[in-house]
C-alpha cells in the first residue's frame, strides 16, 4: 500500500500506521518543545509573568513566563510557548523538553477561571505511544480575585450541533457534535475522499458564549485537536498535536472562522445540561471512555469463515432485538415468479413457493437452489426481501428492494472475504429491472443513489431499551450513536454508507460496520409512516446469520451541508 500522509484511496481505519516507540516520539518532539508551536496565525507574548493554576482537587501547576515565549513549568527545562487569544479567553500550549509531555491552558482573563490540559504520549491508558493521552483539571489562577459561581465544567450545550471551521491553515472541516463525549467530522481538504470520522471528545463550557472542544483520532492517527470557539461570533482559536500517517509531529496553532450548520434535537430532559455522561472519574489518569471496536471483534481468516458457516448458518431464525419494534414479514410475495436483471450484473429468477421460502437460480439456466427469505412491505407495492445465496465463495447474501408498481430493483449484494477479515461484510450496490407477468418495463430508469438525507439525523428505537441514532454524515458515511439511559447522545462510530431513493419518503440506505464488528446493515426507511424495515448480515465464530431489522424513527433534524459535501460521493472497494 502506497504512503502518504493523508491519503485519498485508503480510509483512516485501514491505514497502516507505524508503531512508534516513545524513543521516536521522544526524539521527534524535541526541536518542537524548544521551539514552541508553529502555524499561520502571528502567536502572543504574554504580559504576565507567572500564571499559579489551583485545580479543584487540589493540583497545583505554575508557569513562569518570559521574553521571545519562553516558558518553564515548575523548575523544569525552559522551552517556548504558543498564546492565542478569542475573545476574553486565552489558549496557551506548550510541551515540556526532555519529555513526552505538553500542556494546553484554557484562561479566562476576565475573571482567572481556567481549565488545564496535561497531554502526554506513552505510558498509557491509549493503547499506543503515538496516540495522545490527556487529563483535564478545572480550576483557576491565583493572584487576583477568586473566582466567584460555577468554575468551567463539561457540557451538554454543545450537542447537536453542527459548524463548519475554516482554519487559517487553509484546512476546512465540518464538525458535528451530535454527542457529549463524541464528534464525528469531515474534513474537506486535508482528506479528499469526503468520508467521515468519530472518536472521543470533551465538551467544555467555559462561558453562555464561549466553549472548549477536543477530538482524539482514536484508533487511527492518534491526534489530537482542540479549540475554543466563540458560538456566537464563530471565530476558534486551537492547538493540533500528533503525528501524521508519515509520521510526521504536527504542532501547531491557529485560528478559525465558523460557518453554522444547523443544530437538530437533544433528548435529554429539558433542564438537563450537564456533559460527561460517559466520564470514568475512578479510572486511571486519563481514562475515559473510547470506542475500540477492533478490541473485540472477531478477526478470522477465509477458512475460518468457510468452517463458520457451515457449522452454523442462521438465516431468520431466531427473535432480534433489533427488530422488536419492527413490522410482521409479509406474505404477499408467496406464490409469486419474476427476475431482476442487473445493469453488469447477474440475471436472478425467484420462485416464491411460500412466506418464507423461495427458489433461485442465476443466469436463467440450471437447477433452483431453495434458500429461506423474509420480505417485509414497507409501502405499498415496494418489498424488501433478503437470503443468502448458498454454494457461492464468498458466501452472498442479497437484500432486495422489488418496487413492483415501477418496475425497479436494488440490491444491495454483501458478500465475505474481504481483504482485511474474511468475516467483515463487504457490499456492492447493484440497480436493475423487474421482469415478470403484469410488472411495467422502466425502460432506462432505475432507483438513483440521493443527497435527500445528506446532514439528515434520525432517530430509532428497536426494542425498548435499546435505541440509537444515524448521522447521514457524507454521501458515503453513516455513523451512529447509541444514547445512554438519561438521553445523551454517548458512543458513536461510523462506517461506509450508500444511499438509494426508491421512491419520494422512501430511501434504501447501507452501512459496513468496518473494523467494528463486519456486520453489513440495510434498511429501507419509510418517512411518511416514521418506521423502517431492514436486514442485518454478520459473520463471526458463531457462524453467518441474516436477521431483521425494525424500528420507529424521529427525526432529530439536518444539517445544511450539501454545498460542502454534495459531490464527496465516493467510498472505497473493500
Amino acid at each position: 500500500m502506497a504512503k502518504a500522509a493523508y491519503p485519498d484511496d485508503v480510509p483512516l481505519f485501514r491505514y497502516d500506521y507505524t508503531a512508534l516507540s516513545l524513543d521516536q516520539v521522544a526524539a521527534a518532539l524535541r526541536a518542537p518543545a524548544l521551539g514552541g508551536p508553529g502555524g499561520a496565525a502571528e502567536l502572543e507574548q504574554l504580559t504576565r509573568e507567572e500564571l499559579a493554576f489551583v485545580a479543584t482537587d487540589g493540583t497545583r501547576l505554575t508557569w513562569n513566563f518570559g521574553p521571545d515565549r519562553q516558558v518553564t513549568l515548575q523548575g523544569e527545562q525552559p522551552g517556548r510557548y504558543g498564546a492565542l487569544t478569542v475573545d476574553h479567553i486565552t489558549l496557551i500550549a506548550h510541551l515540556v523538553p526532555g519529555t513526552t509531555r505538553g500542556y494546553a491552558i484554557a484562561w479566562d482573563r476576565h475573571d482567572n477561571r481556567a481549565t488545564v490540559f496535561e497531554l502526554w504520549f506513552g505510558g498509557g491508558p491509549a493503547p499506543t505511544n503515538r496516540e495522545v493521552n490527556r487529563a483535564v483539571w478545572h480550576g483557576h489562577i491565583e493572584g487576583g480575585a477568586r473566582p466567584e459561581g460555577e468554575l468551567h465544567m463539561p457540557t451538554g450545550r454543545v450537542q447537536g450541533r453542527a459548524i463548519m471551521w475554516a482554519e487559517d491553515t487553509g484546512n476546512r472541516t465540518v464538525d458535528y457534535y451530535p454527542s457529549s463525549a463524541f464528534s464525528h467530522w469531515v474534513e474537506l481538504d486535508r482528506i479528499a475522499e469526503g468520508r467521515g470520522y468519530s472518536g472521543p471528545s470533551d465538551y467544555i463550557k467555559l462561558t453562555e458564549d464561549l466553549y472548549l472542544y477536543t477530538r482524539t483520532e482514536a484508533e487511527f492517527s492518534g491526534l489530537w485537536q482542540m479549540y475554543v470557539m466563540d458560538a456566537n461570533r464563530l471565530q476558534s482559536v486551537g492547538l493540533r498535536l500528533g503525528f501524521d500517517g508519515l509520521d510526521n509531529l504536527e504542532y501547531y496553532m491557529f485560528r478559525g472562522t465558523g460557518e453554522w450548520l444547523g443544530q437538530i434535537a437533544n433528548f435529554m430532559a429539558f433542564e438537563d445540561v450537564s456533559g460527561d455522561p460517559l466520564a470514568m472519574p475512578d479510572g486511571p489518569k486519563g481514562a475515559r471512555r473510547v470506542y475500540r471496536p477492533l478490541e473485540t471483534m472477531d478477526k478470522m481468516t477465509p477458512a475460518e469463515v468457510s468452517a463458520a458457516v457451515a457449522a452454523e448458518t442462521h438465516v431468520f431464525a431466531r427473535a432480534s432485538a433489533m427488530a422488536g419494534h419492527g413490522l410482521p414479514p409479509s406474505r404477499a410475495l408467496s406464490g409469486r415468479n419474476f427476475a431482476v436483471r442487473y445493469d453488469g450484473g447477474p440475471q436472478v429468477e425467484y420462485r416464491f413457493t411460500g412466506h418464507d421460502e423461495l427458489q433461485w437460480r442465476e443466469g436463467g439456466a440450471g437447477g433452483w437452489t431453495t434458500a429461506r427469505y423474509n420480505a417485509w412491505e414497507t409501502m405499498p407495492g415496494v418489498f424488501i426481501f433478503g437470503h443468502l445465496l448458498a454454494g457461492k465463495p464468498n458466501h452472498d447474501g442479497h437484500v432486495v428492494v422489488a418496487d413492483f408498481d415501477n418496475g425497479k430493483a436494488t440490491c444491495f449484494r454483501g458478500y465475505l472475504n474481504t481483504p482485511y477479515f474474511a468475516n467483515e461484510a463487504g457490499a456492492e450496490t447493484w440497480f436493475g429491472k423487474l421482469v415478470g407477468e403484469g410488472i411495467p418495463d422502466p425502460g432506462t430508469a432505475r432507483h438513483e443513489r440521493t443527497n435527500d438525507l445528506l446532514g439528515s439525523c434520525l432517530t430509532w428505537s428497536y426494542s425498548p431499551g435499546l435505541t440509537s441514532m444515524h448521522l447521514y454524515s457524507s454521501p458515503n458515511t453513516v455513523s451512529w450513536i447509541i444514547f445512554t439511559p438519561s438521553g445523551h447522545g454517548g458512543a458513536q462510530w461510523s462506517g461506509s454508507g450508500d444511499f438509494v431513493k426508491i421512491r419520494d419518503q422512501l430511501y434504501f440506505v447501507r452501512w459496513q460496520e468496518e473494523a467494528c464488528n463486519g456486520t453489513l446493515g440495510t434498511i429501507l426507511i419509510n418517512l411518511r409512516t416514521m418506521h423502517d424495515s431492514g436486514i442485518g448480515y454478520h459473520c463471526g465464530e458463531n457462524g453467518l446469520s441474516m436477521s431483521p431489522v425494525g424500528a420507529y424513527a424521529r427525526l432529530a433534524g439536518r444539517f445544511d451541508v450539501e454545498k460542502y459535501l454534495g459531490n464527496k460521493r465516493g467510498g472505497y472497494a473493500v
